[in-house]
């Protein structure tokens, strides 16, 4: 396909998705709390998001001392969260238990992996795509596209990873768990929707009065949330103000409403540890550089507070 071609085929794709959308979600639901909210936004919107399944994703940091152990503690999460949506019956797939190899040719073969490329391969080039909400290490996504690179044809990926062009590095935590891993992404030529933690998701900002005047008390998924959200954004209460980002909620935001994003085309840019390296003839993505923090907070915690799943 050329780059003409290509960039027309995935134009038709970086639209908002006609409602309602089949989604997956890609996500190290045990590593921050932001995971969380943006699973249980995507679990409270099925009027317009029809939640086809949740891949857990691996980490390793603090929380979990080897990549396996990060997906296994997701994995648990994700279903943790689900049941207090009450969508305990949404299908949870084991994803990666490693990261790809450095040369970003060889997929790293999981449930998670082998159940994106069966559910895109379900669909017909020409329909409605499925998207896929990525909020981790870009490994299970990228595993599926080296499995069965067709998929690029029927999906489309809203990751959130690395940080805006303009910022000085790219080196955030998703895009610097698996570089290989964003690479492919990046340059598979999948329509996609770029979310940069600094200088774009970085806006999606709340604190513990906000937190507990809309959330506390209302319900247990509520509940859990606030007591999570406090107890890591501000652990030994030892400040008087403290603020948290809530990124992760970004990509749900971007499939839900054109009043909650902004972003511009861009030919893809090639990750790298010190930022990004440009070529002008790469195909074209979508980069969000703007949100509506308070019509997505707003957006938001009346979903969570919805008795509807």
């Amino acid at each position: 396909m050329s780059i003409m071609n290509g960039n027309a085929f995935i134009l038709g794709r970086l639209g908002r998705p006609a409602h309602p959308a089949d989604a997956v979600l890609d996500t190290d639901a045990f590593n921050e709390i932001d995971d969380q909210y943006a699973l249980a936004w995507l679990l409270k919107s099925a009027g317009k998001l029809n939640a086809q399944a949740v891949y857990a994703a691996p980490f390793s940091n603090r929380k979990a001392a080897t990549p396996a152990e990060g997906m296994e503690k997701s994995f648990d999460e994700i279903a943790r969260v689900a049941t207090l949506c009450g969508r305990g019956g949404v299908p949870v797939c084991r994803g990666a238990r490693a990261y790809l190899p450095e040369d970003g040719k060889t997929p790293v073969d999981s449930d998670a992996a082998r159940d994106l490329v069966r559910r895109a391969m379900a669909r017909g080039e020409d329909g409605p795509p499925l998207y896929v909400a990525a909020i981790a290490a870009a490994t299970n996504v990228a595993s599926a596209l080296l499995i069965e690179p067709e998929i690029a044809k029927r999906i489309v990926v809203v990751w959130l990873g690395g940080h805006a062009v303009h910022w000085p590095e790219a080196w955030e935590f998703n895009m610097s768990q698996d570089m290989a891993a964003a690479r492919v992404v990046f340059g598979s030529g999948v329509p996609l929707v770029h979310i940069p933690c600094m200088g774009a998701a970085s806006g999606l900002i709340t604190t513990g009065p906000e937190i507990q005047a809309h959330l506390s008390g209302k319900n247990a998924l509520c509940d859990y949330l606030c007591e999570i959200t406090i107890k890591e954004a501000n652990p030994h209460n030892n400040h008087k103000t403290w603020s948290r980002v809530i990124w992760d909620a970004a990509t749900i935001a971007w499939l839900l409403d054109d009043r909650f994003t902004a972003g511009a085309l861009t030919p893809a840019p090639i990750p790298t540890r010190d930022g990004y390296a440009f070529d002008n003839t790469r195909h074209l993505i979508r980069s969000v550089y703007w949100l509506n923090r308070d019509a997505v907070f707003e957006a938001m915690f009346t979903a969570l507070l919805s008795s509807e799943s």
